[in-house]
Parts: structure tokens; sequence; C-alpha cells
């Protein structure tokens, strides 16, 4: 079976459309998937193909010159014109690109490095849910699930199941975020999954922080000396309930 982030991933890193540390982390996973490098090589000679290739045709004079007579415009008036649109257009998107750059980096409550692991988040929680990414371990004992993360991981994730607040425990796997190995812990919520990522914290203390991305909430919090974060297209109140859970 061809790695799923070749059909997922792939297309954006190849048109520059992933940020800069999702684009290392895939650089990184290059490194070792012979999948991925292979259709890589090969999106990249289709388009050197297409670039060779004469694809292109110049419209005839005569045809410029039906249109010009069709929308009653002299030559000169026409040309003119249309210099004057592409300009207008063109001073246009550069101020619209501005204003959108100045709202990304001034937009309140939000900084550069939520946006990177919250998207890394959401891209993996994506990941998951395709068929047979779900889990590396698939049970609801807490005994059975927090013993296989030994020895793969430098810390001890906290597996507990919470079948009875309407969280049952579905397993676990290890997963990517920004290029560093954490734990994945797979929850249900009625007809809904829940990962939650886990890693060991670099700093103490710190607030929360939610958003919504693509249609998927998300949390992050610190607990305990762990960083996590949770992802599901269940509703944030149901996040909330379950990070509260975990010493959210």
């Amino acid at each position: 079976m061809a790695c799923e982030l070749s059909r997922t991933v792939l297309h954006g890193y190849i048109d520059g459309e992933l940020d800069a540390a999702r684009a290392a982390e895939f650089e990184r996973h290059l490194a070792s998937c012979r999948d991925c490098t292979a259709a890589l090589d090969a999106q990249e000679a289709l388009r050197s193909f297409i670039s060779r290739a004469k694809l292109r045709e110049r419209a005839p004079a005569s045809l410029l010159q039906r249109i010009n007579a069709e929308l009653g415009l002299p030559r000169t008036e026409a040309r003119a014109s249309s210099r004057r649109a592409w300009l207008w257009l063109a001073t246009a998107a550069a101020a619209a690109v501005v204003l959108l750059s100045v709202w990304m980096a001034w937009r309140p409550g939000r900084s550069a490095g939520e946006d990177v692991l919250a998207a890394a988040a959401v891209d993996a929680h994506l990941r998951s849910l395709q068929p047979g990414h779900l889990t590396d371990v698939a049970s609801t004992d807490q005994h059975t699930v927090k013993p296989w993360f030994d020895g793969k991981l430098d810390f001890a994730p906290p597996v507990r199941d919470f079948a009875a607040e309407g969280f049952p425990l579905v397993g676990g796997r290890l997963d990517v975020l920004r290029g560093n190995a954490v734990a994945a812990l797979v929850y249900g919520r009625r007809k809904h999954y829940i990962n939650v990522f886990v890693w060991a914290s670099e700093d103490s203390g710190g607030e929360s922080k939610a958003g919504l991305i693509r249609g998927y909430q998300w949390l992050y919090w610190r607990s305990s000396g762990m960083d996590f974060c949770a992802v599901t297209d269940a509703s944030a109140d149901d996040l909330t309930a379950l990070a509260k859970l975990l010493g959210g």
C-alpha cells in the first residue's frame, strides 16, 4: 500500500503550500520513505514535461481584432484598456496579499507557533482517520495501552479509560508533530473520534488555547509536565470535558 502522505501532503509540498515546519517534517519523512520519494520524482518529471511542451497557443491577430470590433473599441484604445485592467487587477491582488499578511500577523490571541502546532495536530488527526491508521494498539483497557508505549517514548503518557464519563478509550499509537515523536491517545465520543497528542513539556504552567481549523476543534493545554493537544470533529464542549478528565 502506498504511503498516505503521498496523497495527503505531497501536492501541498510541491505547490509550496506547507508552512516551514510541516515542509521540514515532510522532508525528513522523504529521507526514509521510498513511496513518497518515487511519487515526488514522478510529479516533478510530469511538471518538467508539461513546462517543456508547447501547450499554449497565442490567439491570432484576426481573432483579437474581431473581439475588439465587437466591443466597439479602436485598436489603440483596446490595448490601453487591457493594460489598465491588468494593472488594476495586479494592484488589487498585491493589496489583498498585504492585508491578509497583516491580519495573519496581528490577529488577537494567536501566534505563529500556535498556528503551526494546531495545524500539524489537525493534519495528524486527518491522517489517522485513513483506514488502518487510527491505532497501533487497539484496546479499551488502559493497562494494555499504557504499557505498549514503554520504551517507545522518553516519557509515560497518562492513559486512562473514561467510558463511564462517555469517552471510551479506543487505543493509542505513535505519531509525529513538528518532527517530534508524540503519543496519540484515541478516544471515542458517540460516533466521533478524539485524538489527544501528548509529549513531554519543556516548560511549566501556561494557559490553555483553543480554536477551529477546517471544521476541526482543537484544544491545547499543559499539565503534570506534559503538553496536550486534542483534535476532533465533535463539539468544543466535548473536547473541554475530556481535557478536564485528563487534568486540563
